[in-house]
């Protein structure tokens, strides 16, 4: 079994004296691990950090193994080891896709649009609204997604100020009546009225979503602290 195809980094752990076994995300193979023979001498072991894009050959005597890699570099993305909301927002990004990510199922467009926010986060400016819109795409590939387009309760697209934190559905503050304060705000930046920090609303959303639906029923266990961590930043920020 063979496959080669460009792919990120995003975890690695020992494997015996001097292998490492790195996880990778790939648009055709999904999140993919194997193990990578001599990756952890100093020279090897500086091209498998999380985030760096490699050119990757996986090989296998039988598709269910764990298989080796063997790796070259592509784009380190080393610019996001110097700046520490950068490196947070890496750590977070590559925690979240180990998490969530069942291996060996493809998501194209998540993988497309994880090295989009990569880039976006490597060259540097607000790359905030990019980083929660990446957070949607992740609940709406693992089931989850959330649905804005009108309020769940009148089926109207104006006025919508709230989501329901059962359902997902956007609703309006006509919809909400007395319940409104049972109901996460929606901020413009999700295409809301709520009034407030926008990016604050927002990942407040995106947050609920992860941390009482997906890790619960998909997973099982708690969101790994770096998104906490990254959340502080931000917030801070």
């Amino acid at each position: 079994m063979e496959w080669q195809a460009p792919g990120t980094v995003l975890a690695r752990r020992p494997h015996g004296e001097t292998a490492l076994i790195i996880d990778v995300l790939t648009v055709e193979h999904g999140r993919h691990a194997g193990v990578v023979p001599g990756g952890a001498s100093s020279r090897r072991a500086a091209m498998l950090q999380p985030g760096a894009h490699l050119d990757l050959r996986w090989r296998a005597r039988q598709a269910d193994q764990l298989g080796s890699f063997t790796a070259e570099p592509l784009r380190l993305r080393s610019g996001l080891m110097g700046d520490a909301a950068g490196l947070a927002a890496l750590n977070a990004v590559c925690a979240l896709l180990v998490f969530a990510l069942p291996e060996r199922d493809p998501h194209p467009q998540l993988t497309l649009r994880t090295e989009d926010l990569l880039d976006r986060i490597e060259a540097g400016g607000d790359w905030s609204a990019a980083y929660l819109a990446w957070e949607m795409l992740l609940l709406e590939e693992m089931g989850y997604g959330l649905d804005l387009g009108a309020c769940a309760v009148t089926g109207d697209t104006g006025d919508l100020a709230f989501v329901s934190p059962r359902s997902g559905r956007a609703v309006s503050r006509a919809g909400a009546g007395e319940w409104a304060d049972r109901l996460l705000p929606l901020p413009a930046l999700m295409g809301g009225t709520a009034q407030g920090d926008g990016l604050a609303l927002g990942l407040a959303i995106t947050g609920h979503f992860l941390e009482h639906r997906l890790a619960p029923d998909l997973v099982g266990r708690p969101l790994p602290a770096a998104r906490g961590r990254l959340m502080r930043r931000l917030l801070r920020a």
